[in-house]
């Protein structure tokens, strides 16, 4: 009897493994019979899931731009910053892998990039759930801001910091 495997499923699961190589190579820097190898699949098999390098790397920005609030008690903002300071430890290779994906395009191309199309409307949407539709473009730049300069001042920034001045500051939702 055949085994039965739910494609959607396997598709997602391929694509979260996927994302460590990406990564770890850089967009550049792995094609899809690499990828295969790793994954432990046929070329074909993994065609099969994703037609093309750039589908792939689309779903493995959908896997880790997927938000859940975490179900504190703390309120809105403080889940939120929470949500920001969990992505810090992935920040440096995520920050690398984006450059690489996007060496070479316009910022036109950028802004049209269905993949960056998704990642974009993803942070914008869990801030604007938090702070509202009219904070959310000010208050994702800020963190995503903070999460950069966390990384070039060795993490003396502190997240309560701007936590605390975003409740001084932000205009009711």
């Amino acid at each position: 009897m055949p085994k039965i495997v739910d494609h959607d499923q396997y598709r997602r699961e391929l694509a979260q493994k996927a994302v460590a190589l990406f990564s770890e190579h850089g967009y550049r820097g792995l094609g899809m019979r690499r990828i295969a190898e790793e994954l432990g699949l046929s070329k074909s098999a993994l065609y099969h899931y994703f037609p093309s390098k750039e589908a792939l790397f689309a779903a493995c920005t959908d896997e880790v731009t997927r938000f859940e609030p975490s179900g504190t008690e703390d309120g809105a903002l403080a889940d939120l910053m929470r949500t920001f300071e969990s992505l810090e430890p992935g920040m440096v290779g995520e920050l690398s892998l984006l450059l690489d994906y996007l060496r070479g395009k316009s910022p036109t191309e950028v802004a049209e990039d269905p993949t960056m199309r998704l990642a974009n409307r993803r942070y914008r949407e869990r801030v604007a759930a938090a702070v509202g539709e009219a904070n959310a473009t000010p208050v994702l730049c800020l963190l995503l801001g903070t999460l950069l300069q966390r990384w070039l001042d060795g993490g003396t920034t502190s997240f309560d910091e701007i936590e605390r001045w975003l409740n001084e500051h932000l205009v009711e939702k």
